[in-house]
């Protein structure tokens, strides 16, 4: 009991090397999420706060101001 982490290791390792459709799934998955988070962020998700105000105190203000008016 004393060496379960090497063994869970062990056990995702071995489980990793025997799979042949696994890993292509995997690879899948990976691409998807490296499309979602960061090529989608950059043309939908643009930073407004850096280009429209200069200070930090100029975004904490807008963000209340925002907070506050949804509610």
């Amino acid at each position: 009991m004393k060496n379960w982490p090497y063994t869970l290791f062990r056990f995702y390792v071995d489980g990793f090397k025997n799979m042949k459709l696994g890993k292509t799934l995997w690879l899948i998955i990976g691409i998807k999420l490296f499309i979602m988070f960061f090529i989608l962020k950059l043309f939908f998700f643009p930073d407004i706060l850096n280009t429209k105000f200069k200070t930090e105190a100029q975004k904490a203000d807008f963000v209340g101001k925002q907070l506050i008016d949804r509610k």
